[in-house]
């Protein structure tokens, strides 16, 4: 197995397990609460990956699983289940908040771009095969039952294997971070994890099993719903770095108790989201939804954030890199986002020339490099913002390009800015508004401004500049006439 935390190189290193077809399944959300920025940045993440293998020429099969069971307050093996204590304090079915915050979640990577992964899988859909898993790990001699539970036998597995391949934790250290937990007398040691725990009679979601009336630990959701969607072996497993330890490494252990042999070959783990410098948490007061984000009703925002200045700001850093957010940070990923499409529109207005006083051959060659490069986004956009530095410059009449060389940054734009980043124009309708429509009245507008400029007719071209701007329209004057663009 080859355990990396990133995909460096990308095309030299990286060869899928089935020829021609990447496998790549990623964590995604525990579905009982309104999606957040901290969900933004795995989607993100992964998306770009998703789009740059497809790019590139693979076909992938993408598997990006809903936790709708199993996940539970203060510790994966121990407490109430979030969603049905979501259900009880709402008076409400248990899957009527799943598909509630389910249907936010998809509402919310709509609107950042996010494309839909090949096949989403619940884990409420899927108990007969992780009740499959846990009885292959029993066969193998890696767990036992206890009170009608099922708990991973981690010492045995440690002697036979390695716990903490990924983590690079030993069993000390598991041992000393492991924390007294109720139901803790059921364990033979501390550092085991359930597989399978026997449900109290106030619990609301609970399935037969061999065992007892009860559900699946959380853990084992990912590896049954993987190997199901993807193989015994499969390229690419993801998520946040939050989850290397436990869940990750509680999912490498499942694998090759039950399988005899790992079943992930490469991971990666984004960085997380902090805000202000601190974790963001509920209990610390800094929590803010994207729906938040995107209407600026949070105490701690200054402004309305649109999904693309959201997305387009997760791109300006590495993925294994820290994103701190704050309001000067947004605002600065906003006027980049709407620099960056300036830049294209002019590129559309471009008149070609007979010869190029610049070269525009290298912007490809360096988006590509750095895509390979462990998926480098914020060298991406600093290569496109130097494209458009040639495009600011041929508009200005400072330089010129050919046909050939202004379709050939039109080609760069479309397929790393707009492809592989995912981000998407909103400038031009604002609010995703078509003002396909309105372009001919605008642009008959400012000819009629530019004629009667000409004329030095200063009331009347005052007069359109002022008008159009009160509606929404930023007019700017250039040497060959005007451009303009919706606030």
């Amino acid at each position: 197995m080859l355990i990396y935390n990133t995909l460096t190189r990308l095309k030299e290193r990286f060869v899928p397990i089935h020829e021609g077809r990447v496998g790549m399944y990623v964590c995604g959300p525990t579905v009982y609460g309104d999606p957040h920025l901290g969900h933004a940045r795995p989607s993100i993440t992964f998306d770009v990956l998703f789009r740059y293998m497809k790019q590139l020429g693979y076909k992938v099969r993408y598997v990006r699983n809903i936790t709708d069971v199993g996940h539970l307050e203060h510790d994966a093996d121990e407490g109430e289940d979030k969603i049905a204590k979501k259900a009880r304090l709402e008076q409400l079915e248990p899957m009527e908040v799943a598909q509630y915050y389910t249907n936010r979640y998809h509402a919310a990577m709509a609107a950042l771009n996010v494309l839909p992964p090949s096949i989403e899988p619940h884990a409420t859909g899927h108990i007969i095969e992780q009740e499959e898993l846990v009885k292959e790990i029993l066969a193998n001699g890696y767990a036992y039952e206890s009170n009608g539970s099922v708990y991973f036998d981690v010492e045995k597995y440690d002697r036979d294997h390695k716990y903490g391949v990924l983590s690079g934790r030993n069993l000390d250290e598991v041992r000393n971070a492991s924390r007294e937990l109720d139901g803790v007398g059921e364990k033979r040691a501390q550092a085991d994890f359930a597989l399978w725990k026997k449900a109290q009679p106030e619990h609301i979601m609970r399935w037969p099993s061999p065992w007892s009336d009860g559900f699946p630990g959380w853990h084992c959701e990912c590896t049954a719903m993987g190997r199901k969607y993807l193989g015994s072996h499969f390229d690419i497993h993801g998520g946040g770095m939050d989850l290397v330890f436990p869940h990750h490494e509680c999912e490498i252990a499942q694998a090759v108790a039950s399988q005899g042999e790992p079943m992930v070959r490469y991971w990666m783990h984004n960085n997380m989201i902090t805000i202000n410098g601190k974790k963001m948490g509920k209990s610390l007061g800094n929590f803010i939804t994207l729906e938040q984000f995107f209407t600026g009703d949070h105490e701690l925002l200054e402004q309305a954030y649109s999904p693309m200045t959201v997305r387009f700001f997760i791109l300006q850093a590495h993925y294994r890199g820290t994103v701190d957010f704050s309001n000067e940070a947004l605002k600065a990923a906003e006027k980049a986002y709407e620099r960056m499409l300036d830049g294209w529109h002019r590129l559309q207005e471009l008149k070609p020339a007979d010869t190029s006083s610049v070269s525009v051959a290298e912007f490809r060659s360096r988006c590509a490099e750095a895509m390979d490069d462990d998926l480098n986004t914020p060298i991406v956009i600093a290569t496109l913002f130097d494209a458009c530095k040639v495009v600011n410059q041929v508009n200005d009449g400072n330089a010129t390009l050919t046909a050939h060389d202004i379709e050939e940054l039109k080609s760069v734009f479309g397929t790393y800015l707009f492809d592989v980043l995912g981000v998407r124009d909103d400038s031009a309708g604002g609010d995703g508004v078509d003002l396909t429509p309105y372009k001919k009245a605008v642009d008959l507008l400012l000819e009629v401004r530019k004629n009667a400029k000409a004329a030095r007719d200063w009331a009347t071209s005052d007069l359109i500049r002022d008008r159009l701007n009160e509606a929404g329209f930023d007019v700017k004057d250039t040497k060959d006439g005007f451009e303009w663009k919706v606030r």
